[in-house]
């Protein structure tokens, strides 16, 4: 008889719905932002690339932030696909949010590295479907400056309205039904990337 032994989900690993070209990041905007967006596949001219914009690849962790699509300016859940090759610039040329000893040699040296990188990276815990923390962590990376106008300009592939995905799997956890929330996530698995690119990036 087999048996099979489930190891432990390391704390710092990027899960992600990806394809050999591609991978899916999730946001989440008011109506006028995300709508034609979604339309279009491009931001319009109302969103602000002079502003750091946050991009997630964990759907549950986006329902945490979002409240299921209910909070205000919240309201449309986007899907927004990107070129791994963009992806991979934003991790390599990112930066950790906070200063961890150990990976920065002295707080000086990462507030001047925090100043230069137009990414940054912050592990918070991931999510279950009732929005509990797990106890392993899921990766968001803001964009700012070069980053985000690469991102916006040069990075997507395609942008998809999944406010209603949302709605479905929420209605699910209400009703207890929770296989059938199961089934409806995206399906998100481990991103294959050398260690090497997140090594500066572990909190």
């Amino acid at each position: 008889m087999n048996v099979r032994t489930t190891e432990p989900e390391p704390t710092h690993r990027i899960r992600a719905r990806h394809t050999d070209t591609t991978v899916t990041v999730y946001q989440a905007y008011r109506p006028e932002i995300g709508a034609p967006a979604a339309r279009t596949g491009r931001f319009p001219a109302a969103w602000k690339r002079d502003r750091m914009t946050w991009i997630k690849p964990s759907f549950l962790w986006m329902m945490y932030r979002c409240g299921w699509g209910a909070k205000e300016g919240q309201e449309t859940v986007l899907a927004v696909e990107i070129t791994r090759e963009g992806f991979e610039w934003a991790l390599r040329n990112a930066c950790l949010s906070h200063y961890v000893r150990g990976v920065h040699d002295d707080m000086a040296s990462w507030k001047r590295e925090l100043r230069r990188a137009p990414t940054r990276v912050q592990w918070d815990p991931e999510r279950d479907l009732h929005l509990a923390a797990l106890p392993h962590r899921s990766l968001q990376l803001g964009l700012a400056g070069e980053a985000a106008a690469r991102y916006a300009d040069e990075w997507i592939v395609g942008i998809e309205d999944v406010t209603p995905l949302a709605a479905d799997i929420h209605a699910a956890v209400r009703t207890g039904d929770l296989d059938r929330a199961s089934a409806l996530l995206p399906e998100e698995r481990p991103y294959p990337i050398a260690e090497a690119t997140l090594a500066h990036l572990r909190a």
